[in-house]
């Protein structure tokens, strides 16, 4: 059997067809399922699906598994329940790292499957959770994909259904319509989603646009890897003779290999606090890049130079609860929960916050003074802490539940006096001093304790564990320094603190250096 175009879908006559959908929630994984469903059974065909949950993004996608064959008035089919490895002609993945997950259950194989997939990435919680950069190499299931799948059709289908109102489903179904995978005209395809009668219109545009792009799939097209490219920049409320001022010194101060970082540091900056703040920020810049011209004769001054503008700007752009409101009380969050959930230009979209200050937060932003003063008195620290620490369901569609947190966001302009302010400062000081004391003797040793200071991150616990493990690290340096092989050790040491939230990797790489100085020792 041969789809109408000549381009795949060979199956014996007595041997199911089926399809598999890989799709998280909020994807439309049922949906598409239930389009498959009606476009078989109005050919004539018998089809059956089922599905598998996961749990949203901790445990995988829900699986929903499609089987169809032509009816016979003779026999009466038996329908798999459960896709098996090495028995799927289609499956289908609504995000790129879910297509990668089907290749690695067997789902895929080189001989039958066609893979269809959409580009793009949604970032699962074992992703985030990570320390430091935990995002899938996508170019890693391209690879894959390269060898497992009989034909492979991947473009960000995403942003075609964004584009045209509906959600990924319907340009995943209009891709598998293009594909000829499955031996029904495209007018079947679109009269399974008319009779569906739900968004037909957006889901008809979404199609045709999937349709259209599915013919001329090639090499697909990855997003980029990594945090820094991934997402882009806020933007900067500045006038513009402002940032001229700050452009200016950039090209007049930094090293041209550090220009962009810089630019982007001041971008952050400025939209963290205030033009002044990044000014300052451009200071503390020149202060260190004036100390490496040593480094710069042995080859590391422009790795070392862009790397103190991009951590000295993370340093002083830390999170903490002024920013948290800001950023969840901005209009550009609130579109992007919109085009989210795919809502109309006349539906109401009602967003709730959760919110669980702690009175350590609470105190760190307080004025230095006062908040040094709570602290040192534990009776009134618990005291208060009974009150502060419990989670609160903030609803900012709500005049009052936004005014609650425009209220905080609006005293950043007093957290340049705030406790929490001037301890991260202090340390950002200390690990500055760390990596100048070696930038004449190891730029190499000086360039890995830079870096370390991304372990250093997020809020509340997560800047605790951080925290906790930078200086588990940075105890390390002073005891390496003066060996040849430094710079690797500390290199070890920052990525086994970046391994696992609980630092069980550290303890092993702490101890595995103790173990190797005592043996030098003796």
């Amino acid at each position: 059997m041969v789809g109408p175009d000549g381009r795949g879908g060979i199956r014996r006559e007595d041997r199911p067809l089926a399809v598999a959908i890989l799709a998280m929630g909020g994807q439309g994984g049922g949906v598409l399922a239930d389009w498959i469903v009606a476009l078989a059974e109005g050919a004539g065909w018998v089809a059956q699906t089922t599905s598998v949950p996961g749990v949203a993004q901790r445990t995988g996608a829900t699986i929903y598994y499609v089987e169809m064959i032509r009816a016979r008035p003779d026999a009466s089919p038996v329908l798999s329940l459960m896709p098996a490895a090495g028995d799927v002609d289609v499956v289908l993945a609504a995000e790129w790292m879910e297509g990668g997950r089907a290749i690695l259950r067997g789902l895929v194989t080189p001989e039958r499957t066609t893979l269809i997939a959409s580009t793009h990435r949604s970032f699962a919680v074992v992703e985030k959770e990570r320390p430091g950069d935990g995002i899938g190499d996508s170019t890693a299931v391209a690879e894959a994909a390269g060898i497992a799948t009989k034909r492979t059709i991947a473009f960000d289908m995403a942003a075609l259904a964004e584009a045209n109102g509906s959600v990924v489903s319907a340009s995943l179904f209009g891709a598998l319509a293009g594909s000829g995978a499955l031996p029904f005209p495209r007018e079947a395809f679109e009269g399974a989603i008319r009779a569906g009668g739900v968004g037909v219109e957006a889901s008809l545009r979404a199609f045709a646009a999937g349709f259209d792009r599915a013919g001329k799939a090639g090499k697909p097209d990855l997003p980029p890897k990594g945090p820094d490219k991934a997402l882009p920049e806020p933007p900067v409320r500045v006038g513009a003779p402002a940032l001229d001022a700050l452009l200016a010194r950039i090209h007049g101060e930094v090293p041209p290999a550090a220009r962009t970082m810089a630019y982007a540091g001041v971008r952050r900056l400025t939209d963290w606090q205030d033009p002044a703040y990044a000014d300052a920020y451009l200071s503390r810049l020149k202060t260190f890049l004036a100390e490496i011209p040593a480094a710069t004769t042995l080859g590391f001054g422009d790795a070392i130079a862009v790397e103190a503008a991009r951590q000295i700007a993370v340093a002083m752009a830390y999170d903490d609860m002024y920013r948290v409101a800001d950023l969840k009380i901005r209009e550009t969050r609130f579109d992007r929960v919109r085009r989210e959930v795919a809502a109309r230009a006349d539906q109401i979209v009602l967003t709730t916050e959760f919110m669980h200050p702690r009175m350590e937060e609470v105190c760190s932003a307080l004025p230095a003074r006062l908040g040094a003063w709570i602290e040192s008195r534990p009776g009134l620290f618990r005291a208060l802490d009974r009150i502060v620490n419990r989670g609160r369901r903030v609803r900012t569609g709500t005049i009052l539940g936004f005014l609650q947190l425009y209220a905080v966001a609006s005293f950043k302009r007093f957290r340049l006096g705030a406790l929490r302010h001037g301890r991260e400062m202090a340390h950002m000081e200390a690990w500055l001093a760390l990596a100048g004391r070696h930038l004449a003797t190891d730029p190499a040793l000086a360039l890995e304790v830079l870096k370390c200071r991304r372990l250093v991150k997020g809020y509340s616990d997560t800047h605790a564990r951080g925290l906790s493990k930078y200086d588990r690290v940075a105890a390390m340096v002073p005891r390496l320094a003066g060996r040849t092989d430094a710079a690797d050790w500390v290199r070890r040491l920052r990525q086994a603190a970046l391994l696992d939230e609980a630092g069980t990797a550290l303890d092993g790489a702490v101890k595995t250096i103790e173990a190797m100085l005592s043996e030098a020792a003796t």
